[in-house]
């Protein structure tokens, strides 16, 4: 499931995204129980426990012992609320990163907190990039890693393309990730009774594989071996995180020499 960030009306949703707008609070009258972060924070609580799938108006209001019409004096549709919550969600981090030593170790870290975060609210990995939400926790988290890198002297052309990889980066191998920890439950299997049985009928069906697919063997001969309960595909990914973001620094201080 894909959702596309800015479906709702394009001046309600920034102004709601940048404050600008604050809906009910100038009502006359006692002081309304509903706000847009209130709204938000259920939204997002429904998501993380739900899925995306999940989320709708009535059932955010449900979780605020609301209707859900009550929610659109507020959020005009869960258009916005999508872009609100994905924004929201990015407020949670950190900005500040220490350079003290040096840019490589300060992506590092910001590249783990995004993964974390990632997994923490796997939902947020459904908003599509193609389309960004241009919130302020959004810019916040760009404005953080541009501030990083700007610390290569690399010029902002080549800076745009680390920037984006890194980003590519860590956001497939979350969804890789989160995807094989969503799998069991889907799909009523295992990752290690699915392993097994498909490893078994690849012996069988296909008993010359090593000889015809040598490289993919030798690639594989050196896996590491899940620890007991840990599903397999995520032990890999997890390995292949810390690998690749190895790589991907590497090649970033490769194009900082060649500069």
């Amino acid at each position: 499931m894909v959702v596309f960030a800015g479906q709702g009306d394009a001046r309600r949703s920034m102004a709601l995204l940048w404050r600008t707008e604050e809906p009910g609070e100038s009502r006359p009258g006692p002081k309304p129980g509903l706000s847009v972060d209130v709204i938000v924070d259920a939204a997002i609580a429904v998501a993380d426990a739900e899925g995306m799938a999940a989320l709708s108006m009535r059932k955010v209001g449900e979780r605020l012992g609301r209707t859900g019409m009550a929610l659109y004096t507020y959020v005009p549709s869960k258009g916005e609320l999508v872009d609100l919550m994905y924004d929201k969600a990015l407020g949670e981090l950190p900005t500040a990163h220490d350079l003290s030593r040096g840019w490589r170790a300060a992506v590092t870290a910001w590249a783990e907190h995004l993964w974390e975060f990632y997994q923490r609210h796997p939902w947020v990995l459904q908003v599509s990039q193609a389309r960004p939400v241009l919130g302020p926790n959004e810019f916040e988290l760009l404005e953080s890693l541009v501030g990083i890198l700007r610390e290569t002297g690399l010029r902002p052309r080549r800076l745009r393309g680390v920037v984006s990889l890194v980003f590519d980066f860590v956001r497939g191998a979350a969804r890789t990730v989160t995807e094989s920890r969503q799998a069991p439950s889907a799909t009523g299997v295992s990752d290690e009774e699915w392993w097994r049985t498909r490893s078994h009928l690849l012996e069988e069906v296909a008993p010359g594989f090593a000889a015809r697919f040598p490289m993919v063997a030798w690639v594989e001969s050196e896996a590491g071996v899940p620890g007991e309960g840990e599903p397999y595909l995520e032990h890999k990914v997890d390995e292949a995180f810390t690998i690749g973001l190895t790589v991907l620094l590497d090649g970033v201080e490769a194009a900082v020499r060649d500069a």
